[in-house]
Parts: C-alpha cells; structure tokens; sequence
C-alpha cells in the first residue's frame, strides 16, 4: 500500500487516533491481565459518557492478579474519581472492582487498588514489590457507591461513600510506585469461569494544580459540565486549557453563559457552539454575571480601569452591548453583583464600605444604596428568592461560612446550615423546592473560596433540612458562584477543574 504523506496523512492520523479515544473516552486501552480465562471487555457511551467493564480472573491478591483493565498513562500527582454499579446479582461474593495504579501491565507487578467487593467490603490494596505479596488497609465504609483514589507523592488516599453522603477515607503512605504510571478502573470476577459486569457514571482523571501555584496568577484548566439533579448524573459539555467559571442558564432553557479572562461566552446548548457575548467596554469581568429573573437583562462585575480596577456592578441587556449602564458608583468600593430582584428594580451585592464586606441592596435607576447586613465577620453570597420575599447569603458570623436567610426588608436573620464544611453561594431553584450550594473543605479559612479543592455541591430543601451530597469535585472559586439551575429546575450547570 501506498503512504500518506504531508497535511492530508497527518490530518487522517489524528482522526483516527480522535476516533480511538471517542470510543474509550479518557482512556487509552483496554487489555486481560493475567492468564484470565475468558477474554474481557470495555465500552464507552459517547452520549451518557459511561463505560461498562467485563471481566473474569480467579483474584487480584498474594503475589498474581487476573482482572480486566480499562486503562491510561499518568505522571505525577492525580485524582481518580468514579461511581460504579456491577451488574447482575453476581456469583462470587468477592467479585471486585474500582481503580487500580499499575507500574506496569504485567500480573504481578507492584501496584495500589482502591476496591470494593461483591460482599461489600471495601478496602485500600497494594503490593510493594514484583512478584510480592498483596496487603490491605480495610475501610469502615462497606457497599460504596463513590470510589476516589488520589496519589500525593508516595501518598495513596482512597474515599468512598453511597452516592449522597460524605467520604470515608483510609491512607497509605510511603508507597513509592513509578513516576509513570498506569491507572484505570477494572473488574475481577474471582471465578475463572465466569465474567461479571460493571458499570460506571461520573469517571473523572484529574490533574491538580502544582502545590507551590499562585492563585489568581496560576490556572489550569476547565470542565463545563451539566447535572441531572434527581439522578447526579454529569456530561462533561466543553473542556478548555483555560480558567472558565461561573455558568448560568438563560430562562428560554438554551444557553450557559461563562466567563474566562475577562470576557463572557455564550455556549449553545443545542449547537455545542461557543461565541463572544458582546460587554463593549467592561472586558475585565469577574466571575459574579447574573440575569434578571426574566431573562432580558444581565448584570456583571467588571474591574474598573478608571477607579483602580475596583469592581464596579453594570448591566446591559442579554443579548450585548457596546455600552453597558453603571449602577455602583465608582469611587466607593469593590461591588460583587449576586442577584437581582424579581421586579428588575433592585440588585443585591456584597460591598467593601467600611473597610469589610456587607450586604447592600441597589436600585438599579438611580444607585441608591441600602446596607442590609452590618457585621464585623464576611457577609457575602447574597441572592433573593424567586418570590422576592428572601435574600439567602453565607456568612462566618458563628465561625464557619454558613448559609443564612433574611427577610428581603434584612428582618429575621437566621442560619441554615450548621456543619463543620465552609458553605457558599446558595441558589434557590426557580420551583422554589431547593437550595443549591458549594462547601469547601472544613480546614480552610472560612472567609475565602479558593481555586483547586475538593469540594462538595450539596443540595437541601427550600424550608431548611439536612444537606445531601450531589456532586464531589475538585474546582471551588468560579465553580457554581452565579445562579446556574436550568430553568426547569431539573439541572444545573457548573465548572471543574483539571490540568489539560
């Protein structure tokens, strides 16, 4: 056969190798390990982005594993994240399956497993040499839903949890594996005979930010994703090497608006298209842009160049403007717009007036402003209810960032969420059934959101309750900081973040 050569043989070599990857998603391969008895197999959803693993093997212990391995190549530090289901009732109890950490594709090679069992027990696996014998941290968890496994040097770190709850986690340290190494999800039927099946939603590979970065001059890069918010199922819609942040849904259900490097974007839902939205003047935007309840206007925070680049609250209509119309006036303070009023009149937004952060609310014609809250601590975050008559915030005024509520006249105070997490931005969904919110990890300063975490959106009733868990990631500031619930109040949109 004949070579292609120049433009036209390399243009078909990367269509092929992109058809390679669409069909095993972020993996690379997939491959028997060990001397398994009948021939595995993996599959990829382009349109649900899950994947199904089928396997047989006697067992992934002592000093030799047979199981089926859906894998890719890594460097350095990492986080595997997935929540799986087998399939069928099973024959093995101890049919097995999650991520595993390979030196190398050989049966017997060292390697560090994150496993849950067909009888529930879950536990940390490793061998620390060829050929070795397999050892195990066991977890108090049992019957997981979530399996996350993160590498931190030598530091392995396995969480896991049933869907909705918070992480159990167990350790290893000083496990020195490869700088390169495989990693992948697997399955192991523990019986030659037989192949069991698995199925897994949610699959994230990320890549952390390095550990000396510096923030708001340091980024990696982005995921928009979406969520069914009654069954926690993502699709990851665009991935960009650049910081994007902060989606919200336009009311007619369509588009997401994000932000990155000053500019807004539209995102077409039904197209899968990106173009830039047209602010005029104001191309310094931060991550606090929000539409009127109505959908025909939109309000952002763009750093002023004539006011020492202090942030400055304008509004244009949805579709753009070459000149967008001032509301805060400069000179008094950094202005960070979190919601409109129901009837357009006013806005709600977090101030630095006195020398700290408050709650003010301004009349959008004439720039009138009302201090609404007045507390040494941070008031931030603030938002009204779809009926007007609340502004929801979080403030650390008890000592964590935690969700309050207040008459929209700044009557009746009172805190809704009283865990040891750092909760922030709550959003309330159009049907007025539920708040929507991020929590940072407990052991971070309560008064910042910060860049690259692991973090929780957590979901509770309107009226108040015991929060639940609907997503863990690893993003933080410019995840979720704008109202993002699709106009049904069925999804929501957000950002992760992961080097690309």
């Amino acid at each position: 056969m004949r070579y292609l050569t120049g433009t036209i043989g390399a243009l078909l070599l990367m269509v092929v190798s992109a058809m390679g990857q669409n069909q095993l998603g972020i993996f690379d391969n997939h491959t028997d390990i060990g001397d398994c008895k009948h021939a595995g197999f993996a599959t990829y959803n382009t349109t649900d982005q899950t994947y199904t693993i089928g396997g047989s093997g006697t067992n992934m212990w002592a000093g030799e594993d047979e199981f089926h391995y859906l894998w890719t190549t890594l460097q350095g530090d990492f986080i595997l994240r997935a929540e799986v289901k087998f399939l069928g009732g099973g024959v093995d109890p101890h049919r097995k399956t999650g991520w595993i950490v390979k030196n190398n594709l050989d049966g017997n090679t060292k390697h560090v497993n994150a496993t849950t069992h067909g009888d529930g027990l879950t536990s940390l696996q490793y061998r620390e040499t060829t050929g070795g014998e397999t050892i195990q941290v066991i977890s108090q968890d049992s019957f997981p839903d979530v399996i996350q496994l993160e590498r931190i040097g030598d530091t392995y770190i396995m969480s896991t949890a049933k869907f909705g709850a918070e992480f159990t986690s167990v350790t290893l340290e000083n496990m020195p594996m490869d700088n390169e190494v495989y990693v992948g999800l697997y399955v192991c039927s523990h019986n030659e005979n037989i192949m069991e099946t698995a199925m897994f939603r949610n699959v994230r590979i990320v890549r952390p930010v390095d550990p000396d970065y510096q923030p708001y001059r340091d980024y990696i890069g982005s995921h928009l994703e979406v969520m069914d918010v009654e069954t926690g199922h993502r699709k990851i819609l665009y991935s960009s090497a650049h910081s994007i942040q902060a989606p919200n849904w336009t009311v007619d259900g369509k588009t997401l608006i994000y932000n990155s490097k000053g500019r807004l974007y539209n995102y077409t839902l039904t197209t899968n298209t990106i173009t830039p939205l047209n602010t005029g003047f104001a191309t310094n935007n931060n991550n606090d842009h929000v539409l009127t309840f109505d959908g025909t206007m939109l309000g952002m925070s763009n750093h002023n160049v004539d006011d020492n680049r202090a942030s400055t609250i304008y509004y244009m209509p949805v579709g753009g403007s070459d000149a967008p119309k001032v509301v805060t006036k400069p000179g008094v303070g950094n202005s960070y717009l979190h919601g409109w009023s129901p009837d357009n009149k006013k806005m709600v937004f977090t101030a630095n007036r006195k020398g700290r952060y408050d709650i003010y609310t301004v009349d959008v014609a004439t720039g009138a402003e009302t201090q609404m809250t007045d507390q040494q601590t941070l008031d931030d975050g603030p938002e009204y209810s779809p009926d007007g008559k609340y502004i929801f915030f979080n403030s650390t005024r008890t000592g964590k960032m935690k969700l309050w509520r207040m008459d929209a006249d700044a009557k009746n105070q009172e805190q809704l969420t009283f865990d040891e997490y750092n909760d922030w931005f709550p959003h309330i969904s159009p049907d007025k059934k539920w708040i929507l919110f991020i929590s940072f990890p407990k052991d971070i300063d309560p008064s910042q959101h910060p860049f690259y975490k692991h973090c929780l959106l957590r979901i509770m009733p309107y009226e108040g309750g015991t929060p639940r868990v609907l997503a863990y990631l690893y993003g933080g500031q410019g995840t979720i900081n704008v109202p993002s619930w699709s106009p049904d109040s069925k999804k929501v949109a957000f950002v992760t973040n992961t080097k690309l």
